[in-house]
């Protein structure tokens, strides 16, 4: 864990307060649950920040500042709102607490300094500044980002203007809102923050894998270190490690030899096989705009869509296994994203741009039918 000594002498966790004692005291304050970190999937760069929504209860506990012309931080002469919210978006080493439901585990996640200024600049490089949602439940428009910068100083930035001192290295964004509605939530203190919707995987499990090798007609793994090898030999049913050269430097192979691959072959296609029949590694992201389109269709009724359209929204909402031939229609929707941003009560684009899991849902698609078909073509 990022337990790190400050000048002082003390520790501190990541770029966080210098408050422990001792390097020990640090790690125990780490250790009641995992503690994991995320980065972004670079297959997948476009969703990394897919969208920004308004919170209640923001997941990394800050909350935002609003701005009209009594409560004017800026200093600026103004005669009408300016409608304008300032928040953090991601704190570096900010301990965020997440359940997963499927495994009954408790544990947190936190963002290097690095991974935060990637995911602001990959989500302004891919034209995400104007997806908005609330409580990360149904998506709203006249929400957008118009501002986003990465704080230089914990005491020296422009972010101290509005009263914050984080750590250095926090992203933090300004947001005009010209939703009436929405606005009125922000002033009444019913929405306080923002917290991020994003596709992330965890650093260990990217970093681990530094390659692949086919050996007869398998693609297998290749590893930076001779422990993950050998947990991965042991699930294939397999002992010990073997060496190879990658880029003029060591790594790992699972199993003892390639004879022993060869003998497991037949049984690993098999599983390979499988294991390809159905997916449900899509992005929660995409499983909550197929919610928001379905409650949106059973609450006011709608002629959008076909029985096929609203059957996909129905598996993505329910995080049901999907074929690769489902994912090959989601990747093909993509011809519609033109018609995305069109609101749900004004015609079907939005609509049906969400009941197929949205832009999150979609870019999953194109990226894993690849993968997916890269794989086929080493069998």
């Amino acid at each position: 864990m990022p337990c790190k000594q400050c000048e002082n002498g003390k520790y501190r966790f990541g770029d966080g307060n210098c408050k422990y004692e001792t390097l020990a005291e640090c790690e125990a304050a780490h250790q009641t649950y995992d503690i994991v970190e995320l980065v972004i999937d670079d297959s997948n760069e476009a969703i990394a920040i897919d969208a920004i929504s308004l919170v209640t209860s923001p997941a990394i506990e800050v909350n935002a500042v609003f701005f009209n012309k009594e409560n004017n931080l800026t200093l600026a002469k103004i005669d009408e709102e300016k409608r304008m919210l300032v928040s953090p978006a991601l704190i570096p080493y900010k301990q965020i607490y997440r359940y997963n439901a499927d495994t009954d585990k408790h544990y947190y996640v936190y963002f290097t300094a690095d991974t935060v200024r990637k995911s602001a600049e990959a989500f302004i490089k891919h034209h995400n500044t104007n997806n908005a949602t609330i409580q990360h439940e149904y998506k709203v428009t006249g929400v957008s980002v118009i501002e986003s910068w990465i704080s230089e100083s914990e005491t020296k930035d422009k972010s101290n203007l509005y009263g914050y001192e984080l750590p250095k290295g926090t992203w933090f964004v300004s947001m005009r809102i010209e939703n009436d509605e929405v606005w009125q939530q922000i002033k009444s203190g019913e929405l306080k923050g923002l917290s991020i919707e994003g596709y992330f995987v965890n650093a260990a499990e990217k970093m681990a894998k530094v390659g692949s090798m086919v050996v007869d007609n398998m693609e297998l793994p290749l590893y930076d270190n001779e422990e993950e090898a050998l947990a991965v030999a042991k699930e294939m049913g397999c002992e010990g490690v073997h060496e190879h050269t990658l880029d003029g430097k060591t790594v790992y192979m699972p199993c003892a030899d390639h004879d022993i691959i060869s003998a497991l072959a037949e049984i690993l296609d098999v599983k390979k096989k499988s294991k390809l029949e159905s997916y449900t590694d899509y992005p929660q992201a995409a499983t909550n705009n197929a919610k928001r389109a379905i409650e949106w269709k059973e609450e006011n009724g709608t002629t959008c869509g076909t029985r096929v359209g609203w059957t996909r929204a129905r598996q993505l909402a329910d995080r049901k296994p999907i074929s690769r031939d489902t994912i090959a229609r989601m990747a093909s929707f993509k011809r519609h994203q033109q018609n995305k941003d069109v609101p749900y009560s004004e015609g079907c684009g939005g609509l049906m741009w969400d009941a197929w899991g949205g832009s999150s849902g979609v870019n999953w698609a194109i990226s894993k039918l690849k993968e997916i078909d890269s794989e086929n073509k080493t069998n």
